[in-house]
């Protein structure tokens, strides 16, 4: 990387490159520029962090890896992408590890410097933020399950996403869900799906209500 200064760098990402020149000086002060090496960690699967990073030069994996030990690629990033952000915006560990592909240059930014950037907590904005985050997260999680479950997986997921908690601390599926729909969201056909939750109920892990409710009265997490 040729030696250009942080504002000339900052002025290269397009995530900044509505800043005014005020705004792109004061963040130039707050990053720092980083080598990586390659296969180097950036932000690790369960775990929090401090910074966020912007990718300059080179190319970085997020990666996924389940509780057998089995790892899908859920991106590929490029210059100008950003790394982290979501960890720092909902204060949950990372969904995913980021590590680089090749030598790598970064900005990163500290967690007091970027919440200097964010909206106020109570504000609309940052709500929505947070709600974006939610939904990316649950993308990745999707991405996930598609490639690495199996169709009983897939399912049992699902049903736990869907979930919420009674007063008598029961798990319940509210409101029917068709098994359409199902079969489009976990990746296989409305024939298997069926298959799949007439086994569950067989199993004891699923209990159809008079109206319509599901209680899932066995953990699914086990189903992989």
């Amino acid at each position: 990387m040729t030696m250009l200064s942080s504002l000339e760098l900052i002025r290269r990402v397009p995530l900044f490159s509505a800043l005014t020149d005020v705004q792109a000086a004061a963040l130039a002060q707050a990053v720092v520029k980083r080598r990586l090496r390659r296969g180097e960690k950036l932000v690790e699967q369960g775990h929090r962090s401090e910074s966020m990073f912007i990718l300059l030069t080179g190319r970085a994996r997020v990666v996924a890896v389940d509780g057998r030990g089995r790892e899908v690629i859920l991106a590929t990033l490029l210059p100008g992408d950003p790394i982290g952000e979501m960890s720092l915006i909902d204060q949950e560990p990372h969904s995913a590890t980021v590590r680089a592909e090749v030598p790598s240059d970064v900005l990163e930014l500290g967690r007091e410097e970027l919440e200097r950037w964010l909206p106020s907590p109570s504000s609309a904005a940052h709500a929505l933020m947070q709600a974006l985050v939610r939904r990316l997260r649950q993308a990745d999680r999707r991405i996930e399950s598609l490639a690495l479950m199996g169709v009983h997986g897939r399912v049992a997921r699902l049903l736990l996403e869907a979930a919420t908690e009674d007063a008598a601390g029961r798990l319940l599926v509210r409101g029917r869900i068709s098994r359409q729909d199902m079969a489009k969201t976990v990746g296989a056909s409305r024939e298997r799906v069926s298959r799949v939750m007439k086994e569950l109920e067989q199993r004891g892990f699923l209990e159809p209500l008079h109206d319509g409710t599901l209680w899932v009265r066995e953990p699914l997490s086990a189903l992989g």
